[in-house]
This record gives C-alpha cells, sequence and structure tokens, in this order.
C-alpha cells in the first residue's frame, strides 16, 4: 500500500515510520512535514497528491500547542481545520481513504456528568470544545466527513512518543527540581504512540471507515500520571497535586475526557495496552 504521511516529524509519524520498517517496510510510505508540504495550503496539497496517488493519506499534521492556539487562532483553523479539508478534499478526488488523528478535547467533559467514558455514540450529541484547539480539531473532523466518505477518524489522548511530551518534560524537571505541582482534576488516558500507530496499521487494512475512539485502556489524572512516571523511574522527588483553578492556563481543558474503544471493541480490533503496561515499556527505553 502507498501511504502518504504528513506530520512525518512528529511522535506519532516518527513511530508509524519505525513499525513500518520493523515489518518489513510492507507500506511505501512518502514522507511529508511542514518543509515539504503545508496542508493548509489547497494548491500543493492538490498537486502532490496528484503526483503520488497515494492509496491512503494518514495525517499526523496538526498545531497541538494547546495553549498556542488561544493566542494563534487563525493559524490553529488552518492548520487543524483547513488543513485536514484540503486533505480530504484531493484525497478523494483520487478514490484514496484517509486517516484522520483528532483528540478527546472535542469534549468539554461537562456532558460526561456521570463519568462514563464517552462511547463513540456521543460524536454527535456531545461535541463541546473548550479551547481553540478542540474546535478546530472538531472542525477537522466536520470536514473530513463531509468531504471523503473513505475515512479513519480516530480520536486519541494524552499521545506520548518519541519527541516532546508530557513524560519528557516531568523527567526533565526532574532532574531540576526537589518538588513538582501537576494538576490533579483533569482525568483522561494517557496513549502511547506505539499503541496507536498498531491501531492504525490493522484499520487501514479494513474498508470499516467511520469515527474510532482509540487510547490505552485506565484512566487517570495528569497527578497520577506523573506519580507513576516517578514511580517506574525510581526519582524521588515530592509531587503535589493542584486544581485547574490553581493552575491557570490560557486553554481550558475538559475535566474528563476518558475516550471508550467502543467501536475497536466490537470489530475485536482493539489492541491497546493498559497505560500502566504502556508507559512502563515506554519507559524501559528513556
Amino acid at each position: 500500500m502507498k501511504i502518504l504521511l504528513t506530520g512525518a516529524k512528529g511522535q506519532l509519524g516518527l513511530e508509524i515510520i519505525k513499525q513500518n520498517g520493523e515489518n518489513g517496510n510492507k507500506h511505501q510510505i512518502i514522507e511529508t512535514d511542514l518543509d515539504n508540504l503545508d496542508i493548509s495550503n489547497e494548491a500543493q496539497v492538490n498537486e502532490m497528491i496528484t503526483r503520488e496517488k497515494p492509496n491512503i493519506i494518514i495525517n499526523c499534521a496538526a498545531y497541538t500547542n494547546v495553549d498556542g492556539c488561544e493566542s494563534n487562532e487563525k493559524l490553529a483553523y488552518k492548520v487543524n481545520a483547513i488543513g485536514a479539508r484540503n486533505l480530504a478534499v484531493a484525497a478523494n478526488n483520487i478514490n484514496a481513504s484517509i486517516v484522520q488523528i483528532s483528540t478527546d478535547y472535542v469534549f468539554s467533559g461537562a456532558f460526561n456528568i456521570k463519568k462514563r467514558e464517552y462511547d463513540i455514540l456521543d460524536h454527535l450529541s456531545a461535541l463541546d470544545p473548550l479551547s481553540v484547539y478542540g474546535k478546530s480539531k472538531a472542525f477537522g473532523e466536520q470536514f473530513t466527513m463531509n468531504t471523503n466518505p473513505r475515512h479513519f477518524i480516530i480520536r486519541t489522548a494524552w499521545l506520548y512518543g518519541d519527541g516532546n511530551n508530557f513524560v519528557k518534560t516531568m523527567l526533565k524537571l526532574a532532574s531540576q527540581k526537589d518538588e513538582l505541582s501537576v494538576v490533579g482534576d483533569q482525568i483522561g488516558s494517557p496513549t502511547s504512540t506505539k499503541d496507536l500507530t498498531k491501531c492504525i496499521f490493522n484499520l487501514i487494512e479494513t474498508q470499516s471507515y467511520g469515527i474510532y475512539h482509540g487510547t490505552c485502556e485506565g484512566e487517570c489524572s495528569w497527578y497520577d500520571f506523573a506519580k507513576k512516571i516517578f514511580e517506574i523511574k525510581n526519582i524521588d522527588i515530592k509531587v503535589n497535586k493542584v486544581t485547574s483553578e490553581e493552575f491557570i492556563t490560557k486553554a481550558r481543558r475538559p475535566k474528563y475526557s476518558v475516550l471508550e474503544n467502543f467501536m475497536l471493541n466490537l470489530m475485536d480490533l482493539n489492541t491497546f495496552r493498559n497505560w500502566e503496561d504502556a508507559l512502563e515499556d515506554y519507559l524501559e527505553k528513556e
């Protein structure tokens, strides 16, 4: 299969390339990133897709700085919404499929009064993002669905892999400080790019298009996440649990955005590990 990969230098893009290599380069991957493809530029996208004629596009390109999106709203929508639309339209023009990576931040958490995991049946009734990032990604979903029927939209959460992420930030801060404060009232599911990549490769072997939730199993707060990182790495540091109100950020974040891998379970394609097991595996190499 010929795959055009955007965001190839990001955490997920790097893992996709890595796993494809480990699988004997089963797929031909055309690697793109901002230096050779600006997905917000419709003409560039159309030219490359028409020339390369991939069977599928995996869109890992995104403006993911959640607080930065608040200050750069136009850029957030250009990349996360218009970029997704450009790719979906270009893919549709050559009868190619598209994988659009989305986020738990398309939900506010307020809908989840009973703290029930968001399942795929909530996708129409509960999209109520709190931040520019969440709103721009929600538009990206809608554009993808409306312009290419051959779509896999995968919502994931709290992603970490090869690159800048929460895990590496915590390890860096622990080397510099004796005490940290971490938010304890935002609940989600830390997810390894290793697990998400496996999910993507499994899905593109099917024609089961639609919206999927894909996160590691279980849930925790950012505080719990940090504590587990330090426990696995045997780092002795004091971690203080603080509230979202005490830890002010530009963007509002959902208090509870745990996703249920509902459709993957129905299709017997849920290969995601428990978040603690995936984290331990990841930290063996750190």
